[in-house]
């Protein structure tokens, strides 16, 4: 039959297998010599088929709500730290040793700005040599 059974199937294939299936559904003189072939075995498979979408897509739904719980719970801790981090500093002021065990620098040791000197101004164009 198939070649690798563990990849998904491209929804044009399986869209043509429908049809099929639609189609054979309808022949009336339709008897298969083998019987995993007939169309109530057929029928049977189609139902698994759509027992086992409905069930993914369930899951999926599933594991989108959980991602987006976790995510507002992962914002939740930053926030309360970034918090925290204001209190600290607010608490102990920006230069103390419990600014620095959160893991932000101390005020002291940020450069302090340097005054930027004047550009010199760019000497002026020489005249063009008479002819």
């Amino acid at each position: 039959m198939a070649k690798n059974e563990t990849r998904r199937i491209a929804p044009s294939i399986l869209q043509a297998d429908r049809d099929a299936w639609a189609a054979l559904k309808t022949m009336a003189g339709y008897a298969p010599s083998k019987g995993k072939f007939s169309t109530s075995t057929i029928q049977s498979v189609v139902d698994d088929l759509l027992s086992k979408r409905d069930i993914e897509a369930q899951k999926q739904a599933e594991l989108d709500a959980a991602r987006d719980d976790a995510t507002a719970a992962e914002w939740a801790f930053h926030n309360a730290v970034l918090g925290a981090k204001d209190q600290v500093i607010a608490q102990f002021g920006p230069d103390s040793n419990e600014v620095q065990a959160l893991g932000l620098k101390k005020k002291s040791e940020y450069k302090s700005p340097k005054t930027k000197a004047a550009p010199a101004p760019s000497p002026a164009p020489s005249p063009a040599p008479p002819k």
